[in-house]
């Protein structure tokens, strides 16, 4: 009788399909949570002495800012307690949704221009920005093209007809989003497929190409008025904010004054005088850090950059753990999403970065960001827990008898 000890893979817990149970990752969970929590103060007090966005009401945008939360919760639940092949079947469903959405805003009556950019949805009294979903969608699609061309398969490398599949379901939104124009959340889609196109063990060749072509495109919108103006004045800007501090770089300079108020400790929260006064244009969305470096100071500014990293660090984790390469890549393009979005806003707000209409993942203020951002970490959750467990040896009888 043979005496070799018998491998058996562990037993996962018994109805594990809810997402509370003890395989969820809780610094992923808890770092979103903590980011929302804190994200509601600042925007409160972004927003409190500002009767023109309030109507006298100081405590509105709290109100608003905590129901996207609450909504945001349940989003994530759901999308955490959804079984993989049901995630997997609704990519297409979720990128589709993305791409009529973005089509929708050129449509007049039905798009809406806000900040030079004709990027918002309004329904009745209620307003959607597809292209936070868009982010999503293209993480999946590409996610699934890649996992299904491969796997079904059965080979391990991926060919240069996989990439350009992807790459053209990719450019969709990508030229929607550059029509509309939102050259910030186009960047952020950048990160976002040369991330997954790097895990999914494209050549090296592939993705300084990639590159190549994004620039002359980025030279060709310019030289045929794709980008706007004021776009251009802000790319001035930033390697240089004096250059216009009353026009395209009045945003920056007033940015690094409010955070260089703060100190260490900060001014005391509803007491920043930049913030209070309302210096910072756009304060409670793209510029919120500031609020957290005038008003905690650089104690305050430096935990919500904490969070931001353990956020993109259970990222990578769970991309890392995954045995599926659907798993591995949605991981690795929500963590690209995330780390990159994460340094474009904090780098404008002290002005490393030019300036772009790009939220703080789960603190600026705002419904669709929030959502579209929770329900990906939800899907990371399900990834979380999906991960194979570790293995448990068994040994045969005549083996423990000796």
């Amino acid at each position: 009788m043979s005496t070799r000890p018998t491998i058996r893979p562990a037993r996962p817990p018994a109805a594990a399909h809810w997402p509370w149970q003890r395989d969820v990752d809780w610094l992923l969970v808890g770092s979103a949570l903590a980011l929302g929590l804190i994200g509601m103060l600042l925007v409160w007090s972004a927003t409190a002495s500002r009767d023109d966005l309030t109507g006298g009401d100081p405590t509105a945008y709290l109100v608003k800012q905590g129901t996207n939360v609450l909504l945001a919760l349940g989003f994530g639940a759901v999308m955490a307690a959804t079984d993989r092949r049901w995630i997997r079947l609704w990519a297409p469903v979720v990128y589709g949704a993305a791409v009529v959405g973005l089509v929708l805003v050129f449509v007049p009556g039905v798009g809406a221009v806000v900040n030079g950019s004709r990027s918002w949805l309004q329904v009745g009294g209620l307003s959607f920005q597809p292209a936070e979903l868009a982010k999503l969608g293209v993480v999946l699609v590409m996610a699934l093209l890649f996992a299904e061309r491969t796997e079904g398969a059965m080979r391990r490398t991926v060919r240069s007809s996989d990439i350009l599949l992807v790459l053209s379901c990719a450019a969709v939104p990508a030229v929607l989003i550059l029509a509309q124009p939102d050259l910030g959340t186009l960047m952020v889609m950048v990160a976002i497929v040369l991330g997954v196109l790097a895990v999914a063990g494209v050549r090296l060749s592939w993705l300084a190409g990639l590159v190549a072509v994004g620039i002359a495109a980025i030279f060709a919108a310019v030289a045929v008025g794709l980008i706007e103006e004021y776009q251009i004045l802000r790319f001035e800007a930033f390697t240089n904010p004096e250059l216009d501090p009353r026009g395209a770089g009045y945003n920056t300079v007033q940015a690094r004054i409010a955070i260089g108020n703060g100190g260490v400790w900060g001014q005391g929260l509803f007491d920043g005088t930049q913030t209070q006064a309302g210096f910072v244009p756009e304060q409670h969305t793209d510029f919120v850090f500031t609020v957290a470096g005038e008003e905690l100071g650089l104690l305050g500014a430096g935990l919500v950059v904490v969070l931001l990293g353990v956020l993109v660090w259970r990222c990578l984790r769970i991309a890392q753990r995954a045995d599926d390469l659907f798993d591995r890549l949605a991981a690795a393009g929500i963590a690209c999403w995330f780390g990159f979005q994460a340094f474009q806003n904090v780098g404008m707000s002290l002005g490393i970065m030019p300036v772009t209409g790009v939220p703080l993942p789960f603190v600026s203020y705002g419904g669709t960001a929030m959502f579209a951002s929770a329900m990906a970490v939800g899907l990371l959750v399900a990834i979380g827990r999906r991960s194979p467990a570790p293995a448990v040896v068994v040994r045969s009888r005549s083996a423990r008898s000796r």
